[in-house]
């Protein structure tokens, strides 16, 4: 997989969502479809044989490449949303991020005892997203759970933030 190809698509936003922030934005590795297939193809090859039976994907940029990957590995896909989104019963977990506070919600029957499951969303960045739906999936009791990013901020440490049996893989790493 050629990393720095899909590394120089990305395109960089200064001061976005707000100043001081430089949004990394995968649309561009989304619209080109080399990039997009080697993306996937990458992302596919690291889970194929782990039995992976579900992909979470977090709201909204996890939705995109999650069905991909669960097409691709034979597996159910599952949303993890914002609120008043879901219209079944759910579980929610609450968390802090950069800019305030928020929550994460999932289907209380979304998942089971023996899913495996890999979790999907654009980047990590401080983690706190991704550790509340990890939290979410855990009330499942589920065999294992995976995680992925597309694009990981090694100096923000967000992958301090998650237990040590959690495997955390990403496919692009930036140091910022």
């Amino acid at each position: 997989m050629n990393t720095k190809k899909l590394e120089k698509l990305v395109r960089n936003i200064p001061d976005f969502p707000i100043p001081g922030i430089q949004f990394k934005d995968v649309t561009t590795l989304f619209k080109d479809a080399d990039a997009l297939q080697e993306m996937s193809d990458g992302l596919c090859e690291m889970y194929k044989g782990k039995g992976i039976t579900k992909i979470v994907g977090i709201e909204s940029r996890g939705f995109i490449v999650g069905p991909m990957i669960a097409h691709r590995l034979h597996a159910g896909f599952v949303p993890v949303r914002k609120f008043g989104k879901l219209p079944a019963p759910t579980f929610s977990e609450s968390f802090n991020k950069e800019y305030g506070e928020d929550a994460v919600y999932i289907h209380q029957d979304a998942l089971n005892e023996n899913d495996v499951v890999l979790l999907h969303d654009d980047l990590l960045a401080t983690g706190g997203t991704m550790v509340a739906a990890v939290n979410l999936v855990k009330k499942f009791n589920v065999k294992k759970i995976y995680v992925n990013f597309i694009i990981e901020l090694e100096d923000l440490k967000g992958r301090d933030l998650f237990p040590s049996e959690i495997e955390i893989t990403s496919l692009i790493k930036y140091d910022i």
